[in-house]
């Protein structure tokens, strides 16, 4: 019978005579008896580089989901990774097994004895275990095997139809030597001759040990078969999930760029942002200065006492307003213009977006016009406030005027004197 060990040798004895051993000395690899050990180094090989990966994706997302689906996609493909590697090196050591068997069956089928059809093998299988490679060349190379494998098995089928052929002739010359022993045996009646059943009861268990192992040899075969197709469609599962894997990888790659690219920006607009409100406090600060001289200006023109030195006041005021306003908004421009290229020139040294710089440009151009606006609208209010002014103060002039007519008609008419033309011309009258 034929007894296969779980330690990787397959035995197959004959109960007939003797017993012959083809002895193929093979040693077990060191790759293979320490094959989770280096897998496991290996493992441990990689792990820094991932620990280094995720300390800088924690620094770089915080608490981000996008770290945590990155990290996922990471465990997934390395699992794949160490499953594939595994049912690599199965298929591998199948095989390797495999052809190992193959060639201790055709030994045997050459040595064989021309008296027993077939006599006492003993033969080991040790399998090598070889470490994954990358993924395209090992996937080829499988394919290449696989082939060379269905090859072999149609020739270990031929090989088989061989031997049933040979059976039958052996069976039918068995059955010839019986029928001619009859003949023999019924023509001669020989006491001394030795009986049939004892000349073929040898050959009859020789006969049954070699269909004994026709069938093992049959039953190894169709394993066979049924071990080779279910590999097979292991190793395409295995395809899939690789292209799998190596289309998240690819998505976890986009994903973390987009992400790298989608910080900078967000750096790039807070930056913008600190800088537009700095500029906004300003001009708020500004625009309060101008609604409260407006105020001042207004409750001036109300009081009316002082109205043209406020006028003056505030013409100079204007004037020094604009003169710093116009030194802000130069030194605010090459603020900005420093600060943006800095910024940018710290980037790797990117070139500084022009449409931003136009559109601060013109906000800035827009302040202007609105500053404008209002200074032509408080040197129209004031023109006005100095016409109002002389109105006024020739009205006062007049009023001063007839006052000091009447007040000569009453002198000179108390004094009943003539009244000559110079004495009623008023005198003079700052204006």
């Amino acid at each position: 019978m034929a007894e296969v060990y779980g330690e990787g040798t397959a035995t197959l004895e004959v109960n007939g005579g003797g017993s012959a051993t083809t002895s193929t000395p093979l040693t077990v690899s060191g790759s293979f008896k320490e094959g989770p050990k280096s897998s496991s180094r290996r493992r441990t090989s990689v792990r820094p580089s991932f620990d280094a990966d995720n300390e800088f994706m924690t620094l770089l997302h915080g608490s981000d989901p996008v770290k945590v689906e990155l990290n996922r996609l990471e465990n997934e493909v390395r699992d794949k990774d160490r499953e594939l590697g595994e049912a690599q090196a199965e298929i591998k050591a199948l095989r390797f097994s495999e052809r190992l068997r193959e060639k201790a069956v055709e030994e045997l089928v050459r040595n064989a004895d021309p008296d027993s059809c077939f006599s006492n093998i003993i033969f080991s299988i040790q399998v090598p275990y070889v470490p994954s490679s990358w993924l395209t060349d090992e996937l080829s190379k499988v394919d290449e095997k696989l082939k060379l494998m269905e090859s072999l098995l149609e020739s270990k089928n031929l090989e088989i139809k061989k031997i049933n052929d040979e059976k039958k002739a052996s069976m039918a010359a068995q059955f010839a030597a019986e029928a001619t022993l009859r003949r023999v045996h019924a023509a001669q009646k020989d006491d001394d001759m030795p009986p049939i059943e004892a000349i073929l009861a040898p050959l009859e268990a020789e006969l049954k040990l070699a269909r004994q192992e026709i069938a093992k040899l049959q039953d190894d075969n169709k394993a066979l078969d049924r071990l080779t197709k279910s590999k097979e469609a292991a190793l395409i599962e295995a395809e899939r999930t690789v292209q799998v894997a190596l289309a998240k990888a690819s998505m976890v790659d986009d994903l973390q760029n987009k992400n790298q690219e989608l910080m900078k920006q967000i750096e790039i607009c807070q930056e913008e942002n600190k800088i537009l409100d700095k500029m906004h406090r300003q001009k708020v600060a500004e625009v309060e200065k101008l609604t409260q001289t407006v105020r001042e200006l207004e409750e001036a023109v109300l009081a009316g006492g002082a109205a043209a030195n406020a006028v003056r006041d505030y013409q100079r005021k204007v004037q020094e307003m604009n003169v710093m306003l116009n030194a802000i908004l130069l030194g605010l421009a090459n603020r900005v213009a420093t600060v943006v290229a800095n910024e940018w020139k710290d980037a790797n040294d990117k070139v500084m977006p022009v449409k931003q710089w136009l559109e601060e440009r013109r906000f800035l151009q827009m302040l202007a016009k609105k500053v404008e606006t209002l200074t032509k609208a408080m040197e129209v209010e004031a023109k006005k406030m100095r016409r109002e002014v002389a109105v006024m103060e020739k009205e006062v002039a007049a009023m001063r005027v007839e006052k000091d007519h009447e007040n000569r008609a009453k002198r000179f008419s108390n004094s009943k004197g003539p009244v000559s033309a110079a004495q009623m011309l008023p005198g003079r009258y700052l204006l």
